[in-house]
């Protein structure tokens, strides 16, 4: 079964992309994308020292670029993942009438980090933190797809 994934963040320059490009690494049989709820930053490759970090740890985003989320990726993904509870609020105010996508903070598939979002590191700096987290969440949605 082919997977159809969207994650988003606010920007889509860090958490979203990252998301995409370590989750694209370990199930590249699934289709993913990712967006921002806000369109700052559209056309732009992901955030340079997101970039540099996610290089170091193998995972390439150079060929990725921030798009805006819209009512029509209620249609293109059998599920879409925010990285915290505002990206989720701003998801649902578009969902289209009748549309039953589910919409699930990425970090309920790490449960055994404890955290309830991933926080952003463009204003946190801790960039390793966010893909430490990424990478646990990603782990655990690729185990519960193969169930």
């Amino acid at each position: 079964m082919s997977h159809r994934i969207l994650f988003v963040c606010l920007g889509n320059i860090c958490r979203s992309p990252a998301a995409e490009g370590v989750f694209r690494a370990l199930m590249p049989e699934a289709r993913t994308d990712s967006a921002g709820t806000a369109g700052w930053h559209v056309g732009k490759p992901p955030y340079g020292p997101m970039q540099t970090a996610a290089a170091a740890r193998g995972i390439d985003l150079s060929d990725l670029r921030a798009r805006q989320f819209s009512a029509g990726d209620f249609t293109r993904f059998d599920l879409i993942l925010g990285m915290d509870a505002e990206n989720l609020a701003e998801i649902e105010a578009l969902r289209p009438a009748g549309n039953t996508t589910p919409v699930r903070l990425f970090t309920e598939f790490a449960p055994e980090t404890g955290a309830t979002h991933v926080p952003d590191p463009y204003y946190t700096r801790d960039f390793d933190g966010a893909l430490d987290l990424i990478e646990a969440a990603s782990a655990g949605l690729a185990r519960h797809l193969a169930q």
